[in-house]
């Protein structure tokens, strides 16, 4: 891995002491000391928060404003906002890569913010029909298809390379963090106020992420060198991940999980209105309840020295059995329970996939394989969603979570496919114990301890 730094590296002489190793509470926020990751993680989390309000409110009047608890409707919305992270593909990724991922920042983060407002207004008004929604869904897939690409490279640019896999699990803590809070606070304000008046604050929310991007130091970002200019470079991305078993396998794994389990509004709010017929201060309690999971399974990221296949492996397997064992609940407390594995499960999941993909990809072609990364992560919603949403009406809501267990599991199978045909996995007994053994050779991973 290319290292590329703004400030010489500091040498010690041999009569220099050095210095004590922070504690690891410490040591798992280390990215905060940088002035730049600081600002920008404090008005993404209050981003965070309003995006969270925003989707619960919008699956629920989708559910139950403006269908008879549809679950093939919510499916919809979720396929038209997340198409285009597969559809504009080529143009995002490179666009992540070429152009000034701060300004770009800026355009889709305010494009975003207005289109809260717009569905905001025409909710508050009484004026808000299905057609809006999914236009709305539509237009802000487009908006973040070419944020989150940027989004989530820009971090490089924010803190050191060391420190790369730190504020990656860290940006994760803080989108668990709203996940926690945002919906809770979302089922409230449904219930007091309304949904337009959640989509408006979700608007307004925008402020604070393009305030901390106009207040960052732009001498303190950490600038990578820029892929050449030249035709055919929009397919490079492609044949870069081709070239690569362990990124194909990561991707392989993430889309399965991505396309059949990570439906959550689908799963959560039809097993909330139709097998346990609670209001909306319960379905966003059970949003905020599985996001107790994830943001653990994010600081659990933010404090690991480096993601392995083999944190992927567990986080596909247990992500199949939490979801077994909540479609298995007979009453709506019980079924919370094991929605915290899940969360924790999905968290370890994506966290590790996205680290692994990030720390071992060149910085020139780190936007485009992150790009992809989450084309497949959230581009495979259009085909899986539908298809969710139609066995839950269909056969029920307990049928749905099957299907997304089944992701889990094909998830895993295909972690271990690669672990023994390119990592030489193996079982041996040891003392009349089970012991796993891995071959030694880096090649063709290219992830050292993985």
């Amino acid at each position: 891995m290319h290292q590329y730094m703004n400030s010489p590296v500091p040498t010690r002489s041999g009569n220099d002491v050095a210095p004590a190793a922070p504690p690891r509470a410490f040591a798992m926020f280390r990215s905060l000391r940088g002035f730049n990751y600081r600002v920008w993680a404090i008005g993404g989390l209050v981003s965070n928060i309003g995006t969270w309000m925003q989707r619960t409110a919008q699956d629920w009047i989708v559910l139950t404003q403006l269908t008879h608890n549809n679950g093939a409707a919510v499916g919809k919305v979720m396929a038209l906002q997340f198409a285009p992270q597969v559809l504009l593909l080529p143009w995002t990724g490179h666009a992540a890569d070429h152009l000034d991922k701060r300004k770009l920042l800026f355009a889709t983060q305010a494009a975003m913010g207005a289109l809260a407002l717009g569905l905001g207004l025409l909710t508050v008004t009484g004026l808000v029909q299905l057609w809006h929604v999914y236009a709305f869904a539509l237009l802000l897939g487009c908006a973040a298809a070419f944020d989150a690409p940027a989004r989530h490279a820009f971090v490089s640019e924010l803190v050191r390379e060391e420190d790369l896999s730190n504020a990656v699990g860290l940006n994760s803590s803080s989108f668990n963090a709203a996940r926690m809070l945002g919906p809770a606070a979302a089922g409230l304000l449904i219930a007091a106020f309304g949904s337009g008046w959640v989509f408006l604050l979700n608007g307004a929310s925008f402020a604070a992420v393009l305030l901390s991007l106009g207040l960052l130091r732009s001498e303190e970002l950490q600038r990578h060198p820029g892929p050449v200019k030249a035709r055919g470079r929009l397919a490079d991305g492609f044949r870069y991940v081709w070239g690569r078993p362990d990124l194909k396998t990561i991707l392989c794994m993430v889309f399965f999980v991505g396309t059949f389990g990570l439906n959550f509004p689908i799963f959560l709010s039809t097993m909330a209105v139709s097998v346990f017929h609670k209001g909306a201060g319960q379905y966003g309690l059970l949003t905020s309840i599985m996001a107790v999971g994830t943001l653990s399974g994010a600081l659990l990221a933010s404090a690991r020295a480096r993601p392995t296949m083999g944190h992927l492996f567990t986080g596909a397997l247990f992500f199949g059995l939490g979801l077994i064992a909540a479609a298995m609940m007979p009453s709506y407390g019980w079924f919370a329970v094991p929605l915290v594995l899940v969360g924790l499960s999905a968290q370890t999941l994506t966290n590790a996939a996205n680290g692994l993909l990030q720390l071992s990809t060149e910085p020139a072609m780190r936007g485009r394989v992150v790009a992809l990364f989450l084309a497949i992560a959230l581009g495979g919603t259009p085909l899986g969603a539908p298809l969710v949403g139609w066995v839950a009406d269909r056969f029920g809501p307990r049928w749905a979570l099957c299907v997304g267990a089944a992701g889990g599991f094909a998830a895993a199978a295909i972690a271990v496919y690669y672990l023994v045909r390119f990592r030489g996995l193996r079982l041996r007994f040891d003392t009349g114990r089970v012991r796993f053994q891995l071959d030694e050779r880096d090649a063709p991973l290219l992830i050292k301890g993985a």
